[in-house]
């Protein structure tokens, strides 16, 4: 059984900077692609950044990009996410999930193909 643990959540104050790491149990790291989701006060579950199983395929979405990078190392299995210039509509509970499948993107999937939920990390961004 598949299970992520999200950390590095923190209150942070806007144009600050925070790492969120995130790592898994129940699955080989290295062959799932892996994807940031963040849920943000009174929306939506909306993905943020994800990445192939072997790191050389990104995207952010575009509210985050140029802000926000997201890497993996597969020797440490511990995947991560750079959130630099921050602002209070980042302000979120961030979760990182795995593709089900294995040897894919990784990302731009239904949700429901995504496994290993974690608890999340919150992120408050404010003055």
């Amino acid at each position: 059984q598949a299970q992520a643990q999200e950390s590095g959540g923190d209150l942070v104050q806007p144009g600050g900077s925070l790492t969120l790491s995130c790592t898994f149990s129940g699955l080989p790291f290295a062959e799932h692609g892996m994807a940031w989701f963040r849920q943000r006060p009174g929306k939506k579950r909306e993905d943020v950044c994800g990445l192939s199983f072997s790191g050389g395929s990104r995207y952010c979405r575009d509210p985050v990009k140029g802000r926000f990078a997201v890497s993996r190392d597969n020797a440490k299995e511990i995947l991560y996410l750079q959130m630099d210039n921050l602002k209070p509509e980042d302000t979120a509970m961030y979760y990182c999930a795995a593709d089900r499948e294995r040897y894919t993107t990784g990302w731009n999937k239904p949700a429901e193909e995504y496994i290993g939920w974690g608890q999340g990390t919150q992120v408050t961004v404010s003055s």
